[in-house]
C-alpha cells in the first residue's frame, strides 16, 4: 500500500480526466503526474533524501495537492503545518520534526525570516505563490520547470508517510506518525463502506488540508482517480460558488462550517443542486443542526465519520440510511477496517449502554508519537488506541459519543457531559453556537459554565428556564458569558482549554 499508487493507475486508465481544479486553473492527470514527478526531482536536488521531512505552510491549493504526492514520490515524509498556529508553535513543529525543506505560499511568506532565524534545520524555502520570488527562496514553478521527472520511489507499507501535529490543546503539540498502510487502510475501509466515495466524484476541499479530516478525503478520492477542487480556506460564499462552478458532487464540512454555510445571507439550496453527498466530522453535530440540514438539503445524502488523527482517521461511519432511522444521532457503526470497543478504567469491555472510554484497533492505528515513546505507550495498549473519548455502544452496535473524557464536568459528585448541555442550548432559537466547560467552584468543586454566541437578544434567565424544562437541575449552567465568537482550531473545533483558562479564575 502506497499513497502514490493511484497516480500510476490514473495515468494508465484516464490520463485526460481532470485531476485538480484551483479557481480557473484545471490540470488533467497526465499533467498532474508529470508535475509531481518533476517536483519530487526538484526536492531531491534541494537535498531531500530518504525519510527527510518536508513541511508545507500554506492554504489549500492545487499545489498543495501536488506536494502531497511529490514528497512520498521522492521517498520523503510529509509534515503539514497548522495554519492557525502562532509563530512559536510553527517553530516548535518544524524543529521537532527537523524539517529540511519548507514550502510557503503568499499568505505566510512574511513569516519566513523569523522561521529561518529559529529553525536551523530548514535548508531551503520554496515559494509556492504567483508573485515575485522573495529573496533567498526557490520558486515553485521554476523548480518544476528546471527538473527532469524522476521515477516514483514507491514508498509504502509500514514506512512513515506523514507527521500530523495535534492541535496542542494540552502542552506542546505532538507529532502523530502515520504510515502509508495506516492511511490507505482507513481510506480503503471508507471506500468499501460504499456510501462515502464513488467513482466519478468531484470533491471540493473546504477544510484545511493540513488536517487529516480533509486529507482522508484526498486519499479516498485519489484511490478512485476522481477530480479534486480546492478553495484556499472555508468561506461560505466561496464554497457556494465553487460547488456551482465546478459541478462538485461531494464535500466535507465540520459542523461549525455547515452552520455558517446555512446561515449565510446568500445561501440558496438551488446553488447546491449538483451536490449528492455531504460528509461531516471532526466535531460533535448538534441534533438541531442535523435536523435543519436534512430539511434544507433533502436531496443530499449525509454521512458522518467519527475518528481521530491517531486512527488515520476513521473509526465509525453513520450511513445515509442510518440518518433516517433510530440511530440518527449516533456516530454510526464500526468502519469496515476498524474494531471498536468501549472499556472501563481497567480496559475491560463494558455492557451495551454503559459509558466508558472508546478504543479502536486495526491497521489504521498510528505508528506512535514522534519522539515520544512514553506517550505512545500510554495511548496504545495491547494494540488498542485509547481515544480519550467517552461513549457507549447500543444494542445495534452503533457508537454514541458523549464527550471528551477531559471535558466531562464533575459537579457536586455528579457527572455532566458538556456535549449534552450544548446540544440542548443549540435548540434555543436565540443561540447561534455555544460551548460548555467546567470551572472551579468552592461549593461544588466544579460548576457548569456556558459560553454563548447569541443569534438574537437573550438572557441567563431565559436560557435557564429553557434548560430546566429539558435537563436535570445539576446539568443546568450556574454561570454564563455572552460573546461574539468562540475560539476555534484550524479544524473548526472549539478550543475548550482556552475557555477554561479564560473563565477558570
Amino acid at each position: 500500500m502506497y499513497l502514490t499508487q493511484p497516480l500510476h493507475r490514473a495515468l494508465q486508465q484516464h490520463p485526460g480526466r481532470t485531476a485538480t481544479i484551483d479557481g480557473t486553473r484545471e490540470r488533467d492527470f497526465a499533467t498532474h503526474v508529470d508535475r509531481v514527478a518533476r517536483l519530487a526531482s526538484g526536492l531531491r536536488e534541494l537535498g531531500v533524501g530518504r525519510d527527510d521531512r518536508v513541511a508545507m505552510y500554506a492554504l489549500n491549493s492545487d499545489r498543495f495537492l501536488e506536494h502531497l504526492m511529490a514528497v512520498p514520490w521522492a521517498d520523503a515524509v510529509l509534515a503539514p503545518v497548522n495554519t492557525r498556529w502562532a509563530i512559536p508553535e510553527v517553530v516548535h513543529g518544524l524543529n521537532d520534526c527537523d524539517a529540511r525543506v519548507l514550502l510557503v505560499d503568499d499568505t505566510f511568506i512574511d513569516a519566513v525570516p523569523a522561521l529561518r532565524a529559529q529553525c536551523p534545520g530548514v535548508k531551503h524555502v520554496v515559494y509556492t505563490g504567483d508573485g515575485e520570488i522573495p529573496q533567498g527562496c526557490v520558486g515553485y514553478e521554476e523548480l518544476i520547470a528546471a527538473s527532469a521527472p524522476v521515477p516514483d520511489a514507491r514508498r509504502g507499507g509500514d514506512e512513515l508517510a506523514a507527521l500530523f501535529y495535534t492541535g496542542g490543546t494540552t502542552g506542546r503539540a505532538k507529532g502523530v506518525m502515520l504510515s502509508h498502510g495506516n492511511m490507505v487502510t482507513s481510506a480503503m475501509g471508507c471506500v468499501a463502506a460504499g456510501f462515502i466515495v464513488a467513482p466519478g466524484d468531484r470533491f471540493l476541499h473546504t477544510a484545511p488540508m493540513f488536517h487529516l479530516g480533509d486529507l482522508a478525503h484526498w486519499v479516498m478520492q485519489s484511490l478512485l482517480g476522481n477530480t479534486q477542487a480546492t478553495v484556499p480556506a472555508f468561506d461560505p460564499q466561496r464554497v457556494l460558488t465553487a460547488v456551482a462552478t465546478h459541478g462538485v458532487t461531494v464535500t466535507f464540512l465540520v459542523p461549525t462550517m455547515l452552520r455558517m454555510l446555512l446561515d449565510h445571507p446568500t445561501f440558496d439550496p438551488a446553488t447546491l443542486k449538483n451536490l449528492r453527498r455531504l460528509v461531516y466530522a471532526a466535531a460533535p453535530m448538534p441534533p438541531e443542526l442535523l435536523d435543519r440540514t436534512t430539511e434544507t438539503l433533502p436531496n443530499v445524502e449525509l454521512v458522518q465519520a467519527y475518528g481521530m488523527t491517531e486512527l488515520a482517521p476513521a473509526v465509525t461511519l453513520l450511513s445515509p440510511a442510518d440518518h433516517t432511522g433510530p440511530h440518527r444521532y449516533s456516530a454510526g457503526r464500526a468502519a469496515p477496517h476498524s474494531e471498536v470497543r468501549v472499556v472501563d478504567v481497567g480496559d475491560r469491555p463494558v455492557p451495551a449502554g454503559t459509558v466508558g472510554e472508546i478504543v479502536a484497533r486495526g491497521g489504521h492505528v498510528m505508528l506512535g508519537y514522534w519522539g515520544r515513546p512514553d506517550l505512545t505507550g500510554q495511548a496504545v495498549r495491547d494494540g488498542w488506541m485509547h481515544t480519550g473519548d467517552a461513549g457507549y455502544l447500543d444494542d445495534g452496535g452503533c457508537l454514541h459519543v458523549v464527550d471528551r473524557i477531559k471535558d466531562m464536568i464533575i459537579t457536586g459528585g455528579e457527572n455532566v457531559y458538556s456535549a449534552e448541555v450544548e446540544n440542548v442550548l443549540h435548540e434555543h432559537a436565540h443561540v447561534a453556537t455555544c460551548a460548555v466547560v467546567g470551572v472551579p467552584d468552592r461549593t461544588y468543586g466544579e460548576r457548569v459554565h456556558a459560553v454563548v454566541v447569541p443569534a438574537a437578544e437573550t438572557s441567563q434567565d431565559e436560557l435557564d428556564a429553557f434548560l430546566r424544562a429539558r435537563l436535570a437541575n445539576y446539568k443546568v449552567p450556574r454561570s454564563y458569558d455572552f460573546v461574539s465568537e468562540l475560539p476555534l482550531s484550524g479544524a473548526g473545533k472549539v478550543l475548550k482549554h482556552e475557555l477554561r483558562a479564560r473563565y477558570g479564575s
